[in-house]
């Protein structure tokens, strides 16, 4: 088993608690040092009590779904032989009800452009390097949302 962490910190700051007018600005600590800016999506709590220039938990979803699937991509087309010059993914996540009735994070759609040095692999073998990967990331495995590999 391995563990990861990440700490979630939030202050106050004497605003409104009671009447709901605070800021959901927040900060997102990693192990290596990184602090990153986060807040509630202004979609799910409106202006200024959201910081649009902040990532939102939904968005990290996506791209941490798009990161994982991307990095065994990479691994798994080296393996094979093959150099990758640029990799970029319009990562899409759709917000909506579930089967229960529930807001929920059901659809990511993966839409990888590569751009290969010297020979691209055939779309069958580009196909299977998308399957496996997708196959191999833990995040996409973890999600009850359909992940979905639209690759050219």
């Amino acid at each position: 088993m391995q563990q990861f962490f990440a700490t979630v910190a939030w202050q106050r700051d004497g605003q409104d608690f009671a009447g709901q007018r605070y800021s959901r600005a927040h900060a997102w600590q990693f192990d290596g040092g990184l602090t990153v800016p986060a807040s509630s999506s202004p979609l799910s709590v409106p202006l200024p009590m959201s910081v649009a220039a902040n990532v939102d938990p939904e968005e990290a979803l996506v791209a941490a779904t798009s990161s994982c699937h991307m990095l065994f991509f990479l691994s798994l087309a080296a393996q094979r032989g093959h150099v990758i010059d640029d990799y970029r993914d319009e990562a899409v996540g759709e917000l909506s009800r579930n089967g229960d009735g529930k807001l929920a994070m059901t659809r990511i759609v993966l839409r990888p452009q590569v751009a290969w040095a010297g020979d691209a692999p055939t779309p069958e073998a580009l196909a299977a390097l998308h399957h496996e990967a997708h196959e191999r990331c833990y995040i996409a495995s973890s999600l009850k949302a359909d992940v979905v590999v639209e690759a050219p």
